[in-house]
């Protein structure tokens, strides 16, 4: 099947923006490449899908505009297509399942979308919004497996070779496969030499399996739910078998380290389907040593508690946040000599709490949990040390939680 590129279909303009594309000397450093970022986080709804919506939702008859649009998305597709829906003023209707955030349901819903919260999963969404569908005479926009969302995608891809000529790789993360499969029919057309590799959270390996003709073990909580795709596109799975390279699989540790990375780095906020090309880049970087490489990040909404948790956990991963268990003589001034330890290596106290009762230690001792602010893994070293030498046993816990684990 021939796809046009969105270019030719429809510009991207009118809420499509021109996303940053970005140099980055300290991952390119930590990676022995250099790296370019392609920032569709700081796109118009915060990822890219709203390329695919624009041009997708531009080409429907006035007959199909008039009675309206139906998708099922628990995220980033719902909002791109809310958002062009309401700008060209067609009725939309998104189903979501019944778990998806308020958060997300809110924000899809102050686009002027519809709001059908119906069934688990998002398989049970989606055959309910085709039911809507038959019913009421709409037109379904899917989120990745169409020609016309595969080239609205592609515009990525354009815009990227444009901003950084010469990339020899890109890596594109992988869900249903719409936006890899955009970006490798734009290399094609362009005749770039840019070799294509995917990415897939490690819980969600769908299209790797497709490829192979495996039957996937599919499952479990990731934080990269905007690529946690159980069924991938047929006509995405076409593409990509022959034009992408490689697909990767990423696991949870270092997609966490990814989104902190940029984070912390970068200053960018970044979902963990968006920082999966980074993960890809971390855990394979010998494959692409020395090449000028191009990350997609393709989108930053991510949830803030999520995003806390993600910050701290890499703070307490670095050294720079532990949680201590002391135990301390239970005497006036025992305590008192024991944070003085700590205060005079600099150590920063955030947080203490007693443990007195119901535990296997003297009566006479008590233990103390003390969670500390530390520069690095090399201050805290010293500070435990210290305590261990000065005679409070102590020993770091691996989380920061105050709560007792037993």
């Amino acid at each position: 099947m021939t796809i046009k590129t969105a270019e030719a279909i429809h510009p991207m303009n009118g809420g499509v923006a021109r996303t940053p594309t970005l140099h980055s000397p300290m991952l390119s450093k930590l990676s022995d490449s250099e790296v370019w970022l392609k920032l569709e986080n700081l796109q118009t709804t915060g990822s890219f899908k709203v390329r695919g919506a624009q041009t997708k939702l531009s080409t429907l008859s006035p007959e199909q505009r008039k009675k309206g649009v139906i998708a099922a998305s628990a995220g980033n597709h719902a909002q791109g297509v809310a958002y062009h829906a309401e700008k060209l003023g067609i009725p939309a209707t998104i189903v979501m399942p019944k778990s998806t955030p308020f958060t997300k349901v809110a924000r899809t819903e102050a686009l002027g979308a519809t709001i059908v919260l119906e069934g688990e999963t998002l398989s049970e969404a989606s055959d309910k919004a085709h039911q809507l569908e038959r019913e009421n005479g709409l037109t379904y926009i899917p989120p990745y497996d169409d020609p016309d969302i595969i080239a609205g995608q592609g515009s990525v891809m354009h815009e990227f070779l444009e901003d950084a000529p010469s990339l020899d790789s890109v890596i594109v993360p992988i869900g249903g496969g719409g936006l890899i499969s955009g970006c490798a029919l734009a290399v094609k057309e362009v005749g770039a030499q840019t070799k294509l590799f995917g990415v897939q959270s490690a819980l969600f390996p769908s299209m790797i399996s497709a490829l192979e003709g495996t039957t996937p073990n599919i499952g479990g909580q990731t934080i990269a739910e905007g690529i946690a795709v159980k069924t991938p596109g047929v006509l995405t799975k076409t593409i990509i078998e022959k034009y992408v390279q490689k697909i990767f699989q990423v696991d949870e540790t270092t997609l966490e380290k990814a989104v902190h990375l940029l984070l912390i780095e970068q200053k960018l906020v970044v979902e963990g389907a968006g920082a999966a090309p980074l993960a890809a880049l971390i855990k394979h970087k010998e494959a692409f040593k020395g090449q000028k490489v191009g990350l997609v990040i393709s989108g930053g909404n991510i949830d803030a508690r999520i995003l806390s948790a993600v910050l701290m956990r890499g703070l307490a991963r670095e050294g720079r946040l532990a949680r201590l268990r002391m135990e301390v003589p239970d005497a006036p001034g025992s305590l008192a000599r024991a944070t003085e330890i700590i205060g005079k290596r600099n150590g920063n106290i955030i947080e203490i709490h007693h443990r007195r009762l119901f535990y296997d230690i003297p009566v006479k001792m008590t233990e103390v949990d003390v969670i500390i602010e530390t520069i690095d893994g090399s201050q805290l070293d010293d500070i435990v040390t210290a305590l261990v030498q000065a005679g409070f046993p102590t020993v770091t816990l691996k989380n920061t939680s105050s709560a007792d684990p037993g």
